[in-house]
């Protein structure tokens, strides 16, 4: 069963669509940042060029009075100058003039100077914020009108009793009297320009994320048409045609890998299939052997009761039922193991105990089979007890029907392992076919009578139950016979109680 994330209705179902939308809006932020930046820039460099041009125009100003010149009206600039001693300003332009014509000046008159501001040789000039006084006349539609504003103003001081007496008087002050030349640094163009910036950016980047949104919605479209191939061909695959595979695509890239990964899936589900198909049909026939037996048996007894050896008949349907509840068991504790359960149950068990213990108990056949165990000291595991037991009998009895003399049980500790291994002097197992008989329901002799030879599920079982407990099972080389190896982690021993 498959979790669905739930859905929301705002956000749209299409993978380029939602593409699209999330670069857009990553671009977004960026071209918002950018424009941020951008109008801050414009706009200090613009005020910044404001106050370098209305610096000139000072100096041209003091330059002017300094030759007894009385600068015009006509300026690009704001500008007034007025003098200690003298009501009305001494001139004025760009629009300061028109505050408060003929009456006074608008900017305050500066202290008495007793010797030339520029006495070192350098000129210099001061900047210091100043509000503009409002007129009556204020036209609010006017946005370079300086009224009523505070701006930064730059002023300079001219002494005018280092003038000529006929200068003074051109100018129209006294000889000591003090000028002061102020300029007004407007905004408004600083604005203008910013303003103009915004919307030329915005206009620019409406559209680029117009082109964005489009480039990438078709680059994503582009991209995963081999994803659409691929879930075309998914989609083909069924249980009666489980061979169709995907194309991967030469380009090396994520879909590739999506390619070959899914083909790998494909085929371990295709080989689990095929050997699902194989064990049902093996199981299938394991079954129909016994249930055969036992139902010729039955037949023949009641076809023939007066002349039937009823106690060898009741024997033969007894052995066939046995082997028809062996094999039962073996099956479902193999469907078990399938699930991948992890062991529950878990305790701590000391496998040479268990080992000893099964070599006493343990019912050899008629034949003359001698079954020892070797240890040397305790070997403790985590695990189910029950489960250790039935993997050691299942080694046990496939060595008890291969073995001729003799069967050797080893227990051993090794660093951070137990070793336990299972030696029977029978006539071993081919190189080739060391991993072979570990498979369900193999048998290497095909003559031996299935009645002793077992189903073909034990080894199959052992190994399932050592993965189980994180352990291993080989079969290692030996010149004699076969010696099966089990390898678990070991555990430290119990505390005594």
């Amino acid at each position: 069963m498959t979790a669905t994330e739930p859905r929301r209705h705002w956000w749209p179902r299409s993978v380029r669509a939602r593409t699209a939308l999330a670069a857009a809006s990553t671009a977004a932020v960026i071209l918002l940042g950018i424009g941020w930046w951008v109008h801050h820039d414009v706009y200090r460099q613009s005020t910044q060029i404001a106050e370098e041009q209305a610096q000139k125009h000072l100096l041209a100003l003091v330059d002017q009075l300094n030759e007894g010149v009385v600068p015009g009206r006509r300026s690009a600039v704001p500008y007034e100058v007025v003098a200690t001693g003298r009501r009305t300003a001494v001139a004025s332009g760009g629009g300061m003039e028109d505050l408060d014509p003929g009456t006074r000046h608008v900017l305050p008159v500066p202290s008495v100077l007793s010797a030339p501001p520029d006495a070192d040789g350098e000129w210099s000039y001061t900047t210091r914020p100043l509000r503009i006084p409002a007129h009556r006349d204020d036209n609010p539609g006017n946005p370079f009108d300086p009224a009523g504003g505070t701006y930064p103003v730059l002023y300079a001081d001219v002494w005018a009793g280092a003038l000529s007496s006929e200068k003074a008087a051109a100018m129209g002050v006294t000889a000591d009297a003090t000028l002061r030349v102020y300029v007004v640094v407007l905004p408004n163009t600083a604005n203008a320009i910013a303003t103009t910036t915004d919307h030329l950016l915005l206009r620019a980047g409406l559209v680029s994320l117009v082109l964005i949104a489009a480039a990438t919605y078709f680059t994503v479209h582009h991209a995963l048409r081999p994803v659409e191939a691929i879930r075309v061909l998914t989609a083909s695959v069924t249980a009666h045609d489980p061979r169709e595979r995907v194309t991967v695509p030469a380009t090396g890239h994520e879909i590739t890998a999506l390619a070959t990964t899914l083909n790998t899936t494909l085929q371990r589900l295709d080989d689990a299939a095929a050997r699902q198909r194989r064990f049902v049909a093996d199981a299938a026939h394991e079954l129909r052997s016994p249930l055969t037996t036992l139902l010729a048996s039955l037949e023949v007894a009641l076809a023939y009761p007066e002349r039937t050896d009823w106690p060898a008949a009741a024997t033969t349907a007894a052995r066939q039922t046995r082997r028809l509840q062996a094999l039962a068991e073996d099956l479902l504790l193999l469907a078990r193991l399938d699930t991948r359960a992890p062991a529950v149950d878990a305790e701590t068990v000391d496998l040479t105990a268990l080992a000893s213990r099964l070599t006493e108990q343990y019912l050899l056949t008629a034949q003359p089979l001698t079954l020892t165990c070797d240890s040397t000291a305790p070997a403790h595991a985590h695990g189910n007890p029950g489960e250790y037991e039935r993997l050691l009998r299942n080694l046990i009895d496939n060595a008890a029907r291969h073995a001729a003399h003799r069967i050797e049980i080893t227990v051993r500790n090794q660093d951070a392992w137990i070793v336990l291994t299972v030696h029977d002097d029978g006539p071993g197992v081919p190189a080739e076919d060391a991993e072979r008989i570990f498979e369900r329901f193999v048998r290497l002799d095909d003559a031996r009578s299935r009645d002793h030879g077992g189903t073909g599920l034990g080894l199959a079982i052992a190994r399932d139950l050592a993965h189980r407990h994180r352990g291993t099972l080989t079969l290692t080389p030996r010149t004699l016979g076969a010696c099966f190896q089990l390898r678990f982690p070991r555990a430290p021993a119990p505390a005594d109680t």
